[in-house]
């Protein structure tokens, strides 16, 4: 059987474009500060990002008539508008069959352990609303002739609780809101890069009073670098994750996202020890995630040494064709590397055999023209050698074709398609792959409203740190549009988002300017480039999936003293576009100083493996088998029961970076609502809880 679907629909849901951008409104003044001749604009609400999360934030604040505009260092070039995998995974409450429970779904989400209990509840109960809300604006996903919406399972997903548009399902999120957002009249600031929060009052009392941008468009004979001012007194920090944190990474290129941003301006983050890892291919050529059917089709993965020699290297570690074979195609909903998956011959041993060849100078690629080679001495790879789950699968599916690249053709064409559009052709050659870093877990710490410990700064997407040690595929696109729609009705109902600030922010604005302009040195020996060598090799080296306490305490060392030479000499820099990305890395040193710090402290507390991570020690109570024997140099610490019930907080004191531990928020699932009893919460907006700050 073979499934035709007509090239103009793989088009349209391969090929997305985006809305155009409306002209930007003017500044409201000019006015010298520092020395400089910046332009001011003015707005009640700043969203610092256009993906998905951001733009849901965005609408929401203006469809309840809140004054708002949107800050995008590059509008549709962010992770939500260019990632995604096969079928890029959405994950929702189930809307067919007999429905959902949403308890047993927050139980799920949370089930990795560090995470708030009440925020898995607030993306459970969310989720249907959003679902509804994007498929309102135009969302394509999937129904049944009876109007069910299709599901599939996921990672971490225990009744399949997954749903697709195809490989651009973020992208079509962002295109439906963006269009809602220009439909609304939401002002676009495009090519305008945040770069430092201005706060005022002191202690509990601090808050926002507006943000620095550098902007191409603002640059004049008086103001070089393109500084501007937006007097603001709420911000939504939706900018994403810090994707230039490894050089071993499948986010776009340019993704900052804004720890070190939020950092410097005193708010609090949490679970920076928690990421993801999985394979996909590198952003030096097109990133995307191979989850799903890529790997579902079972192709033969090999790698090439510097002399074009073939090795068929995960013959050294399964002990059978068929457990080979089975392995690969689990990945496709067990992606995520996860440390418990090397025992017993588990699906994450093909990750971290991956990672090994990488590491020895070899490349590693997957062929659709050739099934899985045999392992030596056991019989040829056969379709009916598989284990039951894998069978069964490929069974329901009909995917019962000789070859990869066939089976890959009948369950998702677009998968193919996907890559022709980037001139690769995986029909006629190999693809070359490695394990990257795909998603930070952690963030800037939120409550259930998405507000930071700073008052007027919200957090939503990645940038926000709502997930814990691990999450299902496609909960972070759910969460971004929760989280996105709830700080705007927090930020509304505050009043806050009314009207902008009316107040002097004068010396607030220059003292926020003149420490951005002592950064910037055209005479330092730290450059843009030096930085990023720096960082990037020490994280993907030394804090990737594979750490050890002594790795981590080195990289540690070294990225204090990389902050530290910063502090003292600055960033160098020629052009002002390379101004911008001075301050960027400078932000992203810390952010990779406060992710080492998390994990270091985590470690030297007896902090054991989970996740993303294998914790290694010569003590370690998990030893993972290769069909050669022991791995001994992989043997890890197990994860201890304590480390599930608390996140560590990261917060910047001076220079210092400071560490603490809290206790997950919990939610009591008995508790039951009662209209009479709790309509008046709602209809005075006790619920938002606006006496808390913020």
């Amino acid at each position: 059987m073979t499934i035709d679907v007509p090239q103009e629909i793989l088009d349209a849901l391969t090929d997305v474009d985006m809305p155009r951008l409306p002209t930007e409104p003017a500044p409201s003044e000019v006015v010298r500060l520092a020395g400089v001749q910046v332009p001011i604009y003015r707005a009640a609400c700043v969203v610092v990002g256009s993906g998905a999360a951001g733009l849901r934030a965005a609408v929401e604040m203006k469809r309840r008539g809140d004054d708002v505009v949107i800050v995008s260092q590059s509008a549709w070039g962010g992770t939500s508008a260019c990632s995604g995998s096969d079928k890029q995974t959405l994950h929702t409450a189930n809307t067919a069959d007999q429905g959902d429970n949403y308890k047993a779904m927050a139980r799920a989400i949370r089930s990795g352990g560090a995470m708030d209990e009440d925020t898995a509840y607030v993306e459970a109960v969310g989720s249907s609303r959003m679902m509804a809300s994007l498929q309102f604006l135009g969302l394509p996903l999937p129904q049944d002739p009876l109007g069910g919406t299709l599901r599939y399972q996921t990672d971490h997903d225990e009744v399949g609780r997954a749903t697709s548009c195809g490989p651009r399902t973020s992208r079509l999120m962002v295109k439906v809101l963006a269009e809602e957002a220009i439909r609304l009249g939401v002002p676009f600031y495009n090519q305008t890069t945040a770069v430092k929060i201005l706060t005022g009052g002191d202690g509990d009392d601090r808050h926002v009073v507006g943000i620095l941008a550098m902007r191409a468009s603002d640059r004049t004979e008086e103001n070089p670098l393109g500084i501007a001012l937006f007097v603001s007194g709420v911000i939504v920090l939706a900018a994403g994750g810090p994707g230039e944190l490894y050089r071993d990474s499948v986010y776009p290129n340019g993704c900052f996202g804004s720890l070190g941003l939020a950092l410097e301006a005193g708010v609090e983050l949490v679970n920076l020890t928690e990421s993801q890892f999985g394979i996909g291919t590198r952003r030096e050529g097109f990133p995307w995630n191979l989850s799903g059917t890529y790997v579902q089709a079972i192709p033969h993965i090999y790698s090439l040494d510097s002399a074009g020699a073939e090795h068929h290297f995960l013959a050294q570690y399964y002990r059978s064709t068929q457990e080979l074979a089975s392995n690969i195609f689990r990945k496709g909903y067990q992606w995520p590397f996860h440390a418990t998956r090397m025992l017993d011959f588990g699906s994450s041993l093909v990750d971290l055999a991956i990672a090994s060849e990488t590491a020895a100078g070899r490349r590693v690629f997957m062929d659709f023209n050739r099934n899985p080679l045999s392992v030596p001495g056991d019989l040829p790879f056969s379709l009916e050698r598989l284990d039951e789950d894998v069978r069964e699968y490929l069974g329901k599916a009909g995917a019962d074709q000789d070859m990869p690249i066939d089976r890959l053709k009948h369950m998702n064409p677009l998968a193919i398609e996907l890559y022709r559009r980037y001139k690769i052709d995986i029909a006629e050659e190999p693809l070359e792959f490695a394990v990257n870093n795909q998603h930070m877990n952690g963030g800037i710490m939120v409550d259930t409203w998405g507000r930071s410990n700073l008052g007027g700064c919200y957090a939503v997407g990645e940038a926000a740190g709502t997930h814990g040690v691990t999450r299902p595929g496609g909960a972070a696109l759910n969460a971004g549009q929760v989280f996105g729609t709830r700080a705007a009705e927090h930020a509304s109902a505050s009043g806050r988002a009314k009207r902008h600030p009316t107040g002097d922010i004068t010396d607030i604005a220059e003292a926020g300017i003149a420490d951005l302009l002592a950064g910037l040195r055209k005479e330092s020996p730290l450059t843009v480039k030096s930085i990023r060598l720096a960082v990037q090799a020490r994280m993907s080296e030394k804090a990737g999936i594979i750490c050890d306490q002594e790795s981590v305490g080195r990289a540690l060392i070294e990225a204090r003293k990389l902050n530290a030479e910063i502090r003292a000499d600055g960033i160098a820099y020629g052009r002002a576009a390379e101004a911008v990305r001075g301050v960027q890395w400078r932000q992203m040193a810390l952010a990779s100083e406060a992710v080492l710090s998390a994990l270091d402290f985590f470690i030297r507390n007896g902090g054991g493996s989970r996740g993303a991570r294998a914790i290694c020690d010569a003590k370690g109570e998990s030893l993972p088998l290769a069909s050669a024997g022991p791995l001994q140099d992989y043997r890890f610490r197990k994860e201890r029961e304590v480390h599930r019930k608390e996140q560590i907080v990261v917060r910047l004191d001076g220079d210092e970076i400071r560490l603490s531990t809290r206790a997950n928020r919990t939610f009591d699932e008995s508790a039951r609502s009662f209209f009479e009893r709790d309509w008046p919460a709602w209809l005075t907006g006790r619920i938002y809880d606006l006496d808390a700050g913020n």
